[in-house]
């Protein structure tokens, strides 16, 4: 089955779900999940002109993979879980490093070199090469994960299923997201950026460039080389003046320097608690 034939039943199935009672649509559906889980598809991915594309079709096949999928248990050693979605396997052969108990579920796709720490991957994310996911760091749904990221202790990346056409968080190469940091919302975290610990970036949290003479606010994406701290602005509501939470810009890592020394340089020379 070629992929325009995948495409054209999984969006004649999602038209009509009764189509999902009959074989090659179900079929179309499956083999999508299998593709995901070998990294052969994507959720969302770069367009080639800087941006990133959102593979509707993709998201659909596992909304409705959800649908036709029945309650099993799933044994894992002396646990026991009750899903609709089987464990993701064969990480030896793909050559990823998966610490007890972490978890990925099947149809998520973790390239070689990823290293998960008790973490947690959900269905349709990518994680790419030499990525490091953290202790109890979790991975949410169709989130797309760079290579030779670092996602810190406690990091809770958002899952973005719904609605179809929204874009998932992504997170791109070298970055470093620091302990207890929330990204959700569809939120893009550029290339090499650094955000300190507990920083929380939605998709309307302002991220405010204070590193310059005048304020520069950005919504939704942090920019590349960024060094990101937590912060906060007043804002007047009826009952008077409160602090509102938002997101520093107070550096940048230079792009001329080795990107460890970079990195080092940039939490030592800002103060950047990790």
């Amino acid at each position: 089955m070629t992929q325009d034939e995948l495409i054209t039943l999984i969006e004649q199935a999602w038209n009509n779900r009764n189509l999902l009672d009959k074989n090659d649509c179900r079929t179309a559906v499956y083999r999508t999940i299998e593709q995901l889980d070998r990294g052969v598809v994507r959720a969302a991915e770069p367009d080639g002109n800087d941006g990133w594309r959102v593979n509707e079709w993709v998201k659909k096949a596992i909304l409705m993979y959800f649908q036709i999928s029945k309650m099993e248990p799933v044994e894992c050693g002396p646990f026991e879980y009750h899903d609709k979605i089987p464990l993701k396997r064969d990480y030896y052969t793909n050559g990823v490093r998966v610490v007890p108990p972490a978890v990925a579920r099947y149809g998520a796709f973790l390239s070689s070199g990823v290293v998960m720490m008790p973490s947690y991957v959900n269905i349709g994310a990518y994680v790419g090469a030499g990525t490091m996911v953290d202790t109890w760091a979790t991975v949410g749904s169709c989130a797309q994960i760079g290579e030779r990221v670092h996602l810190s202790g406690g990091v809770g990346i958002g899952g973005v299923l719904e609605p179809v056409q929204a874009a998932p968080v992504i997170v791109e190469d070298d970055c470093f997201i620091g302990s207890r940091c929330i990204v959700v919302e569809g939120a893009h975290i550029g290339r090499e950026a650094v955000l300190g610990a507990g920083t929380v970036i939605t998709a309307s949290t302002h991220i405010i460039d204070v590193s310059g003479s005048e304020p520069v606010d950005y919504k939704g994406r942090v920019p590349a080389r960024a060094v990101v701290i937590p912060g906060s602005y007043s804002k007047r509501f009826p009952a008077g003046d409160y602090q509102v939470p938002c997101a520093l810009i107070i550096g940048h890592r230079s792009e001329s320097t080795d990107k460890k020394t970079s990195l080092n340089a940039a939490l030592r020379d800002y103060g950047v608690s990790v």
